[in-house]
């Protein structure tokens, strides 16, 4: 079942302005990713547009474990962003995100359309753990998609 567009953008808003310190540091890094997922098909582009992500996490302690528990350090996790993002239209639909301790957790519905492809919609939900410097150090992903 799709999301409305209009409501899930409203409802993103509504989250924003009552975020926490974490969950908008989350919010920044979603905002992030999207800028540069959208500047990765442009002429010029380079892996080092995704030191802006540094605004918000921790690259020396930085660990990704992804939806098959692949675990990914901050240059790989790069090497991943730049194949993922030169090569596909990303946009998501926010559904909610809940802050608790030093962690935040954010559920999505991710749309993905990749050159000459057919768009893929899964629903993901993230947990975000921060270190005491308000850093993102450990990100775990978790999708939900259609079979087949």
């Amino acid at each position: 079942m799709a999301i409305d567009r209009a409501a899930a953008l409203k409802a993103r808003e509504e989250a924003r302005t009552s975020a926490g310190p974490l969950a908008a540091r989350v919010f920044r890094y979603n905002e992030l990713i999207e800028q540069v997922v959208n500047a990765a098909k442009q002429p010029g582009f380079t892996p080092d547009a995704w030191k802006a992500l540094e605004e918000v996490i921790d690259p020396v302690k930085f660990e990704r474990v992804g939806n098959f528990k692949e675990v990914m350090d901050w240059p790989a996790y790069v090497g991943m962003l730049t194949a993922w993002g030169t090569t596909t239209e990303f946009w998501s639909n926010f559904r909610r995100i809940s802050e608790s301790g030093n962690c935040v957790f954010l559920e999505l519905e991710e749309h993905n359309t990749p050159k000459d492809g057919k768009e893929t919609v899964v629903n993901s939900l993230s947990l975000y753990e921060f270190d005491t410097a308000g850093k993102i150090i450990h990100l775990d992903i978790y999708l939900q998609m259609a079979p087949g």
